[in-house]
């Protein structure tokens, strides 16, 4: 069988890409990267607009194509079930599939106010009500999950597609110093030493820096 790939932008600026690769990292998929140039009118789209395009991430494997990152989740799932991506009890599965589509669909003022870029840090930097609004949210989301399931990971011992999704808000929150709590501030560094998270951000520092600025609305 050919080796699986999974297309994927830039690792300084695409959270999409991210997402896509952690999932196949923690499902235990061996794969091959195909990096799509940020030239690519479609994987530009992708950055500028912060919304997930046909192109990356997009997984093949074994003759089948899957993109969009909760479609990929679901198929690493079913090829993968003892991978736990998703929690053991029908009731938590239910849970971190709700909150993780929360994070596929919503959040856009977070999204476009505070941009993934983890070779940038911002000290002071102004976060406008919106995306405050959009912080609380998901701060809330994390207290619930961590409280509900016991830590360290927001389902429980393991990693799940929910830590997938919302790891890049964890390098966002760490790129612009936003203000945490004690038990989130835990979880993001929780999220940031994992072994894959450290791999990635390496590669993404090492990138070069051959993307235009990105014309964000902040």
């Amino acid at each position: 069988m050919a080796q699986a790939t999974l297309s994927i932008s830039s690792k300084n600026y695409s959270s999409w890409s991210l997402r896509g690769w952690l999932l196949a990292k923690l499902a235990g998929v061996e794969f091959r990267e195909v990096v799509v140039s940020p030239d690519d009118a479609d994987a530009r789209r992708e950055l500028l607009l912060i919304s997930p395009s046909i192109l990356v991430p997009c997984l093949n494997h074994a003759g089948i194509k899957v993109w969009d990152t909760l479609a990929i989740a679901e198929y690493l799932n079913e090829i993968k079930p003892k991978s736990g991506l998703l929690p053991a009890t029908r009731a938590a599965r239910a849970h971190c599939r709700a909150v993780s589509g929360e994070m596929h669909s919503g959040f856009s003022s977070l999204r476009s106010a505070l941009p993934m870029n983890l070779k940038g840090d911002f000290p002071n930097y102004k976060i406008w009500s919106k995306a405050r609004g959009d912080i609380e949210r998901i701060t809330a989301i994390w207290h619930e999950c961590l409280d509900e399931y016991g830590g360290p990971f927001l389902f429980g011992k393991k990693r799940c597609l929910a830590d997938a999704m919302y790891a890049p808000v964890a390098t966002r929150f760490r790129t612009y110093h936003v203000a945490l709590d004690k038990e989130c501030a835990a979880y993001c560094d929780t999220i940031m030493t994992m072994p894959e998270m450290v791999e990635w951000i390496d590669a993404a520092k090492l990138e070069h820096d051959d993307i235009e600025e990105l014309d964000m609305e902040f």
